[in-house]
């Protein structure tokens, strides 16, 4: 149940008009009237012996019998009441039901005054209401409608409960406008899935994504196809800007275009400029580059695998500044690696995405700066290119959604932690697509180390079995009934042969933390390894482990980052 306050109006006939009307788009079908103040207010829509004109006189009565001196000029009051989508379609009576606590709850007419304001709901499509009210009561006083729309969302709540609803959260103001009726029928219509205010918020925060400038950000507008239109003051500063799709126009055939702060609060141009300065922009650029010069989709995710999990250190053990700002560049990092990976994730890596930029922004105020690793990190993944399904690109994709599904989920614990009910949700639900996308990107490269931990000699299968036990001894019995286990018993292998000591890196890939969330123990300590032993991610580059050998000297690939075991993740915990 989603109610909304709207901004007063003056002039009660124009609003009628709308709610009787047909829509901007067609989009009101048999409005009426389901509950008023009166139960002989004449209902426009129903009686065709009733008038707009009469209603709006009944409802202006109490405001036209004062002196015009004494009339306020913003009299009319209106609230909408939507269900949520998956809730099911409401009777009459029961949005009627619904309008009577709505005005109760807000003051329009409190519970037990005869004197209050004259009110009407009418109804015009399934899922929603519309209330207007006149704020002048009966007995020519004002209604006392402090913090009405905080007791609309109160009152939202325990309609929820006691009509088996879905249960939102109340909002905090921090949350992207939702698109208005007109837009999905419109999207409906054009068999759009989103609507155009939702396209253009998902490509304008991939432009941003990593992006150091103006100059870079606009050109990234420009490259995904959308129609730019820049704000300049007359000294030549830019003050803002606006987008639209080439194909969304009026019924003018202009494009319709939306400013970047009415698509989210934090895209308007000066809150974008938060994210860089002239300073750290050729710093990031310079750092980014060379990371994704080494060799591509692979190394980058790797990379971002690395920066993600000192981020997550950050969310548990920081301040709520930085810890904001990690959450917020965590967003980033989701957006670049949906927009650079293969097909067959891209679908839920963009699901996971869309819901997280709900749980990137909180009144908690992000300290910039802080956050530098993980934009360089989105930079790096989107200059590395686009990412193969296959080989070290896609097994290093399943290393990077493995670490970004503990990255949201830190994420979510950090909203819980100060009750930012709707961010919080928004992470799960961010967590749930990651856990979906790792399971397709997981399938292969985790297939080919499960086939080769079952090669094993005996006495080397032993030897893995030996150092789990000694590394996570409370943990080894669930990890060896585990489907995955001969997948660990493989990188431990490569471990060995490495030249680590496997016993000691196992317990501290076992330190970090949320193993209690993962499916599998086994997969996320593979990946843990994997990318603190600097193993290749695709193990099926690597010579066999089937037959016991003596640990090598420790080598590293050129292509490879430095392993991940450095001072300041132990230092953190």
């Amino acid at each position: 149940m989603i109610p909304r306050v709207h901004k007063r109006g003056s002039r009660t006939i124009g609003l009628l008009a709308y709610l009787y009307g047909p829509g901007t788009h067609e989009e009101h079908t048999d409005p009426h009237l389901v509950a008023a103040w009166d139960g002989f207010a004449p209902d426009p829509g129903r009686d065709p012996q009733a008038t707009l004109k009469q209603l709006q006189q009944l409802l202006d009565q109490p405001v036209t019998a004062l002196p015009t001196s004494r009339r306020p000029v913003k009299h009319v009051w209106h609230l909408s009441v939507r269900a949520a989508p998956k809730d099911p379609v409401l009777s009459d009576e029961q949005w009627a039901q619904i309008a009577r606590r709505m005005v109760t709850a807000t003051g329009i007419t409190p519970s037990g005054d005869d004197a209050g304001c004259r009110w009407a709901a009418v109804r015009h499509a399934d899922d929603h209401i519309h209330i207007i009210a006149t704020l002048v009561r009966e007995d020519g006083r004002r209604p006392r409608l402090h913090n009405d729309a905080k007791r609309s969302q109160a009152e939202a709540r325990l309609i929820e409960t006691e009509h088996g609803l879905t249960q939102l959260h109340t909002g905090d103001g921090t949350a992207a406008k939702r698109p208005t009726s007109a837009e999905r029928h419109k999207a409906t219509r054009q068999g759009r899935e989103r609507t155009a205010r939702e396209e253009l918020r998902e490509s304008v925060r991939r432009a941003v994504a990593g992006a150091t400038s103006e100059t870079e950000f606009f050109e990234r507008l420009a490259a995904a196809g959308l129609l730019v239109q820049q704000r300049v003051a007359p000294s030549g500063d830019l003050l803002g800007y606006k987008v639209a799709l080439p194909d969304d126009r009026t019924g003018d055939e202009e494009p319709l275009y939306l400013a970047g702060s009415t698509l989210a609060p934090d895209l308007s141009l000066p809150r974008i400029r938060e994210r860089w300065s002239a300073q750290t922009a050729a710093d990031t650029a310079t750092a980014a580059d060379r990371t994704s010069a080494v060799s591509g989709p692979a190394y980058a995710r790797r990379h971002a695998a690395d920066v993600a999990w000192q981020a997550i250190l950050v969310i548990d053990h920081g301040d709520d500044g930085p810890a904001a700002a990690h959450i917020a560049a965590a967003g980033e990092v989701l957006d670049a690696l949906a927009k650079t990976s293969a097909a067959h994730t891209r679908t839920q890596l963009s699901e996971a995405a869309w819901a997280f930029e709900r749980a990137s922004r909180s009144h908690v105020r992000a300290e910039r700066g802080h956050d530098r690793a993980l934009r360089q990190a989105a930079r790096a993944l989107i200059h590395g290119g686009p990412a193969l399904g296959r080989g070290e690109d896609g097994a290093t994709t399943a290393m990077l959604i493995d670490m970004a599904f503990f990255l949201v989920t830190a994420a979510a614990h950090w909203h819980s932690r100060k009750d930012h009910a709707q961010q919080a949700t928004a992470a799960r639900q961010a967590a749930e697509h990651l856990r979906a996308a790792y399971r397709v990107a997981a399938a292969h490269p985790m297939a080919v180390l499960h086939h080769r931990g079952r090669r094993l000699a005996r006495p080397l299968l032993h030897r893995q079995e030996a150092h789990l036990c000694r590394a996570v001894p409370e943990l080894a019995e669930q990890i060896l009934a585990e489907p995955g286990w001969h997948a660990l018993a493989a990188t431990l292998a490569d471990t060995d042969i490495a030249g680590h000591d496997v016993t000691s890196l196992l317990a501290e890939a076992a330190e970090h933390r949320e193993l209690h969330t993962a499916d599998s123990l086994s997969d996320v300590l593979v990946w843990r390894l994997r990318r603190m032993a600097s193993l290749p991610a695709d193990a099926s580059t690597m010579p066999d482990t089937d037959r016991g050998t003596a640990p090598s000297r420790r080598t590293r690939r050129p292509d490879q980052p430095t392993a991940g075991r450095n001072t300041g993740a132990r230092k953190a915990r």
